[in-house]
């Protein structure tokens, strides 16, 4: 019989797991080839703005394949609304059966991705980071600090918004979890302050531009995952000294990597994915004077790791 499982179970279930080391294994499983994922399937709607993305594929030999849908509405607030919901179906890789239905209503797709903005840091953050800076004061602009700030050893925070309430709320409620955090309007403000910034926005036209990057800064861009949104200037990715892609494939179709290219200013051959950096370190970072740029998408192997992860701390 198909077990359903509702949010509150997922969320005790999660206390006791290490995503990051999960989501981890599987970007390497998936650069070493074996992971198949078909192209995202994807719903964009225009009034009011949102997107659906359907993601799925399986690791070969493994016991599941996963099948998960997932939607942002940003307009939902207004309304009292959560902005994200969605679910993950877990099917045996074998027989086909659908053995369990996920109700995470979108969390889990919160926590993957905010595991992978803490792989990033770990792969690529400068051995020193003076002060992180966020882009955008919503579930992901808080989760990828609490996240990565404990693997790079910092608490000072920089985070712009574009509103003076979000970002009062965004200091309050990560203020109370330690960290020292200064709100700003001013893009340019956290690229002076920071050598490590993630974008977390729904942006449809650049946030952080060229000339304001310092060397030395690493970036994780987030927010673009369709071929609509974008946050950094192309001319950021054309200067970086790495360009990593969670998936090369997926980001030559949407994201900043297909941006840059298609402005002319990133060639193919200068990417290197993300789970190969894990393998080898040389591929990354080897100074603190280069800039580096990771294009996280979305991956559906994170889906089918923290989907693993969650069902055998179930049913343990």
């Amino acid at each position: 019989m198909t077990m359903v499982v509702e949010l509150s179970r997922i969320e005790e279930a999660l206390k006791g797991l290490d995503p990051i080391a999960a989501i981890e294994d599987g970007f390497v499983a998936y650069s070493q080839g074996r992971v198949v994922v078909p192209p995202v399937g994807e719903l964009i709607f225009r009034d009011p703005p949102g997107d659906v993305h359907i993601k799925y594929g399986f690791i070969e030999g493994d016991d599941f394949y996963v099948v998960k849908i997932a939607s942002g509405f940003y307009q939902n607030a207004a309304q009292g609304l959560p902005p994200h919901s969605g679910l993950m179906l877990m099917f045996r890789q074998k027989t086909g059966e659908l053995d369990c239905i996920l109700l995470d209503e979108g969390h889990l797709t919160n926590v993957r991705t905010a595991a992978a903005g803490a792989v990033v840091a770990k792969a690529l953050a400068p051995s020193r980071v003076e002060r992180i800076g966020i882009f955008g004061t919503g579930v992901q602009g808080r989760m990828q600090l609490e996240y990565t700030a404990p693997l790079v050893d910092c608490r000072d925070v920089i985070v712009w918004g574009r509103s003076e309430n979000a970002l009062a709320a965004y200091k309050d409620s990560m203020g109370a979890l330690g960290f020292a955090v200064e709100t700003t309007r001013d893009a340019g403000a956290v690229a002076a302050a920071c050598n490590l910034i993630i974008t977390a926005t729904p942006a449809m036209s650049p946030l952080l531009h060229n000339d304001d990057v310092r060397p030395g800064t690493h970036i994780t861009a987030v927010g673009s995952d369709t071929p609509d949104k974008r946050e950094l200037d192309p001319a950021i990715l054309g200067r970086a000294d790495v360009v990593v892609a969670d998936s090369i494939s997926q980001c030559l179709e949407r994201g900043e990597i297909f941006h840059a290219i298609e402005a002319g200013v990133l060639e193919r051959d200068r990417l290197v994915e993300l789970g190969n950096v894990i393998a080898d370190p040389l591929l990354g970072r080897t100074s603190d004077n280069q800039i580096t740029v990771a294009d996280l998408t979305g991956v559906a192997v994170q889906d089918i790791q923290i989907s693993k992860a969650v069902y055998r701390a179930l049913t343990a």
